[in-house]
C-alpha cells in the first residue's frame, strides 16, 4: 500500500512539470473578504448616475484618526511608488467613484468617468476631497498628485459613532446631492451638482435619431418636458411639429397650444384643436386647466361642450356643477350638480356632487338615503 503522504508528494510533483508551483498554488476558490467586506452605492440625480465602490472597515475599539488606520497629512506609506500618499478612504483596493455625465464637485467641474477616491484629511476640521485618474491601484501606496483630476476642500462633521465605513447621499435635489463617508465620529461631505435639463436635452437629441424617433410618442415626451421645465421651447415647437405631422392626436396638440401660449402667443385655436380630438377625460381635463389658468371662459366652453358630447356621464355635470360653484353661480351649479345625481352616478362623484351642494346650504339627505 503506498502511503497518503507519498500521494500526495507525487500529485504535487506531476502538477508542477504541467504549472509552475506558483500557478498551482494561485487556483484558489473565492471566499468572503473579511475583515473589511466589499460595498457599493449609487444614486440617480435626473437621468444621470453617481455610483461608489468601497470596502467598510470597523472601527473595533481602534482609534482611527491621525493613527495609520486614517493618518492626518500626506506621508510616505513605506511601500508603493506614493511619497507624500493621502488616506485611502476605506480599505483593499481604491475606492473608487463613477459619474454618467459630466458633473459639479463643490462648485468645480468634473467630467464624466471613473476615478480613485482619496481624502486628505487635517487635524484643523478640514479635509482635501481627491479625485484621481488611477483607480485600479490598491489603497493610495501607488497614488500621484499628477494624476489628480480634481481637489476640493470641504470642513468635516461631527456625528453619532458609526462603527462601519458608510457611503451615503443626502440632501437630494432634482439637480445636487451631498455625498458622505461617514466614519467613527467623522463625516465628510461633498456636493455632486448634475446640469440635468441640458444632460436629459442631449440625451433626448441622441435618443430620437435611433428608434425612439420613428414614432410621434418620443417627440411628444421631449417637447412636454420642456414645456414642463418651462425650457428650450424652438427646439420643442420643432419636436411637437414632428409628432403632429407623424399622428396628429389630443395630447400631442394639447402640448403644442401649451409650449405656445408659455412662449407669450396666441393659443386659442390650438387648445380648440385639442378640443375637438379629445375624449370625454380629456376634455374635462382641459376645462379644469383653463379653470386653473383664469381663462374662465373657455372653461365653461369646454365643460359644456362635454355634457353635450356626453349627456349620458353623470361626471360631466359634476363637473361643470364644480365649476359654477367656483364661479360663485350657485343656480347653475346647483342644476348640474342635482343632474348628475339624478343619473345614479359612481359613489365617488356622488361624493363630490354631495358635498358641493352642502357647501352651498342645500339639504341633501335624500340623496344620502339613497346611498
Amino acid at each position: 500500500m503506498i502511503k497518503s503522504t507519498t500521494v500526495k508528494f507525487c500529485l504535487l510533483a506531476c502538477l508542477s512539470m504541467l504549472f509552475p508551483f506558483d500557478e498551482v498554488l494561485a487556483q484558489q476558490i473565492t471566499t468572503p473578504r473579511a475583515p473589511s467586506p466589499a460595498a457599493s452605492v449609487s444614486q440617480t440625480i435626473g437621468i444621470s448616475e453617481i455610483s461608489i465602490n468601497y470596502a467598510r472597515p470597523a472601527v473595533r475599539g481602534r482609534e482611527i484618526w491621525g493613527t495609520p488606520l486614517a493618518h492626518y497629512g500626506y506621508i510616505n506609506l513605506g511601500f508603493g511608488s506614493a511619497t507624500a500618499a493621502p488616506w485611502r478612504a476605506g480599505a483593499n483596493e481604491n475606492t473608487v467613484i463613477i459619474f454618467s455625465d459630466d458633473a459639479k464637485v463643490e462648485g468645480k467641474d468634473i467630467p464624466t468617468g471613473t476615478y480613485g477616491f482619496f481624502i486628505g484629511v487635517h487635524e484643523d476640521g478640514t479635509a482635501d476631497i481627491i479625485f484621481s485618474k488611477n483607480s485600479s491601484s490598491w489603497g493610495s501606496y501607488f497614488y500621484s498628485q499628477d494624476e489628480d483630476q480634481l481637489r476640493v476642500k470641504v470642513k468635516t462633521e461631527e456625528i453619532p459613532f458609526t462603527e462601519r465605513l458608510t457611503f451615503d447621499f443626502v440632501d437630494i435635489t432634482a439637480n445636487s446631492a451631498t455625498v458622505v463617508l461617514d466614519w467613527e465620529k467623522k463625516r465628510f461631505p461633498f456636493k455632486v451638482e448634475f446640469d440635468v435639463h441640458d444632460i436629459v436635452l442631449a440625451n433626448a437629441r441622441n435618443e430620437l435619431r435611433s428608434t425612439t424617433g420613428f414614432g410621434w410618442q418620443g417627440y411628444t415626451s421631449a417637447a412636454n418636458y420642456c414645456l414642463q421645465n418651462n425650457i428650450n421651447h424652438d427646439e420643442a415647437l420643432v419636436w411637437i411639429d414632428k409628432a403632429i405631422a407623424n399622428n396628429k392626436n389630443f395630447n400631442d396638440t394639447f402640448v403644442k397650444a401649451q409650449l405656445v401660449e408659455q412662449m407669450g402667443k396666441e393659443s386659442s385655436s390650438l387648445y380648440d384643436e385639442a378640443a375637438e380630438l379629445a375624449n370625454n377625460a380629456q376634455l374635462n381635463f382641459m376645462g379644469y386647466t383653463m379653470m386653473g389658468k383664469g381663462k374662465n371662459e373657455k372653461a365653461l366652453e369646454y365643460f359644456i361642450l362635454n355634457t353635450k358630447r356626453n349627456p349620458d356621464d353623470p361626471n360631466v355635470f359634476d363637473s361643470l356643477g364644480e365649476y359654477y360653484k367656483n364661479m360663485g353661480d350657485n343656480k347653475n351649479a346647483i342644476k348640474a350638480l342635482k343632474k348628475s345625481l339624478s343619473m345614479d352616478p359612481p359613489a365617488n362623484v356622488k361624493a363630490n356632487s354631495i358635498k358641493l351642494l352642502k357647501e352651498m346650504g342645500v339639504d341633501t339627505s335624500a340623496y344620502e338615503k339613497s346611498s
